[in-house]
């Protein structure tokens, strides 16, 4: 099973501790794992994109543009950002947050309206309201893990192998809430 995905959001949104559950949770399946991360100014609220490959053999972390399968965006106009890199056929998974980038801000700039909208008129978008879920579990910084929750029930890897890597991935004073937010967004229904 080969899957190279992008996942995209702001920083400070966990994006690169679910590429490293994904990198784990890959692992422990017996597969191959590459990843690379671009972080723009990652600490106050910049793009970030990080690159995650995973198959029995890989060479290279780098996604080029049409190559990805997988958008797993954790802010709408990231994902709008990202979506040059998703291949014909591939999908988009997209929290329904906005969260306003500087230009938005400082009055530069309005943020877009209808992203998913126009997305979906482009790809398959599947739009989770990640906040909401994540609030449900018992802490809104939970996003990241509902996101990746929804994602994992369209992988090979198994539910179980998720599970244990979250147990040894997340501290255990999270780990409660990690669990009910990942099981949230395993059993969202769209």
């Amino acid at each position: 099973m080969k899957r190279d995905i992008i996942l995209s959001g702001v920083g400070g949104q966990g994006i690169l501790s679910i590429a490293a559950v994904i990198g784990r949770a890959a692992l422990e399946d017996g597969l191959h794992i590459k990843q690379a991360e671009v972080h723009g100014m990652s600490q106050r609220g910049g793009s970030v994109i990080t690159y995650v490959k995973y198959a029995e053999e890989v060479y290279s972390p780098i996604i080029d543009l049409g190559e990805a399968d997988t958008i797993l965006a954790f802010e709408l106009l990231e994902a709008y950002r990202a979506l040059p890199y998703l291949k014909k056929g591939g999908k988009v998974i997209v929290n329904t947050q906005s969260i306003d980038p500087m230009p938005v801000i400082t009055g530069a700039m309005s943020y877009p309206a209808d992203i998913a909208a126009k997305m979906s008129a482009m790809a398959d978008v599947t739009a989770v309201d990640a906040l909401a879920l994540a609030k449900e579990a018992g802490n809104s910084k939970a996003v990241n893990v509902v996101l990746i929750g929804f994602m994992a029930k369209n992988t090979d890897i198994p539910y179980e192998t998720w599970i244990e890597t979250i147990k040894t991935t997340v501290p255990a004073k999270f780990l409660d809430i990690n669990l009910k937010a990942f099981d949230l967004g395993y059993n969202y229904v769209k």
